[in-house]
């Protein structure tokens, strides 16, 4: 069997994978320590992001044609990919964060949503909350006046509630008083 039929099925993987990627990011994994590459992949996977370590040469072969044939410059050195379907951030916002605590991660670039970013944009992007954490921020924002509106007629209510029981006790003495002088 020839080497090519023994790559063809795992460049076929790759392109799989990234086929319907909201995002794809490579990095330099070398210098890790294996506790520090088992939380890495244990934080991706809690994210659903897909995290392996591919030959680059099946990678630029995987990436031919796609959108992500712009990383074939970042394919230099060890290099390994995640990608995740799901999330658009995720992965940048995971693998940076790590590299703060773990400098030999190195970021190399990513396409995201379409576009390729360099390191400082994949920095700048992981800035960026998850799609839950947005989405529950607008929810928040957007009950947060609907909250104060309701707060506002429930104190309106209970001001005219307090109020009505004096005015008609003060009614209710004057109705009697004035029946009996006509």
């Amino acid at each position: 069997m020839a080497k090519v039929e023994l790559k063809q099925p795992i460049v076929q993987k790759i392109a799989e994978e990234i086929k319907d990627a909201q995002s794809v990011v490579l990095v330099n994994y070398r210098g890790l320590t294996v506790a520090q590459d088992t939380e890495l992949r244990k934080q991706l996977r809690e994210a659903g992001v897909i995290y392996k370590v591919y030959k680059n040469t099946m990678m630029k072969r995987a990436f031919e044609g796609t959108e992500c044939e712009v990383l074939d410059n970042c394919l230099e050195g060890p290099s390994a990919i995640a990608i995740s379907k799901d999330d658009a951030t995720a992965p940048a916002r995971i693998l940076c964060k790590f590299a703060k605590d773990a400098p030999a991660l190195e970021m190399k670039g990513g396409v995201i949503e379409g576009t390729a970013y360099d390191v400082a944009g994949l920095t700048e992007l992981a800035q960026i909350p998850s799609r839950e954490v947005l989405l529950s921020r607008l929810l928040g924002s957007m009950q947060s006046p609907i909250t104060n509106f309701a707060r506002v007629i429930k104190q309106i209510a209970e001001k005219d509630g307090e109020e009505a029981p004096a005015e008609e006790t003060a009614e209710a003495a004057e109705a009697p008083a004035e029946t009996p002088a006509e």
